[in-house]
């Protein structure tokens, strides 16, 4: 059963900066593209940023430019560095693969911008 958990989220003020987790467990990394997802209050889970198993990267308009994702496949982690970050960017941050698995959705964590 592959697992997923994230961390790193907090409260930052507009322009600031913050570099998520993700610690898998399981076989994923060596077959599957990873993705940063995120959900705010009220909206639609979207993806953010993808990367596939050969380091090739995708980033949603709304991000590009400003985030960048990569990934550790000997220690099994995905990371998402998010610069000049804004209040459109609060939301809970979650990572899967894509196409998403049900089974792999984990708590998220919340990354919260003041403006």
């Amino acid at each position: 059963q592959v697992q997923l958990v994230e961390s790193g989220g907090g409260l930052v003020q507009t322009g600031g900066s913050l570099r998520l987790s993700c610690a898998a467990s399981g076989s994923i990394f060596s077959i599957n593209t990873m993705a940063w997802y995120r959900q705010a209050p009220g909206k639609q889970r979207d993806l953010v940023a993808s990367i596939t198993s050969h380091y090739y990267q995708n980033y949603a308009d709304s991000v590009a430019g400003r985030f960048t994702i990569s990934r550790d496949n000997a220690k099994n982690m995905v990371y998402l560095k998010m610069n000049n970050l804004k209040p459109e960017d609060t939301a809970v941050y979650y990572c899967n693969a894509v196409p998403p698995n049900p089974g792999y959705w984990g708590k998220g964590t919340l990354v919260t911008v003041s403006s």
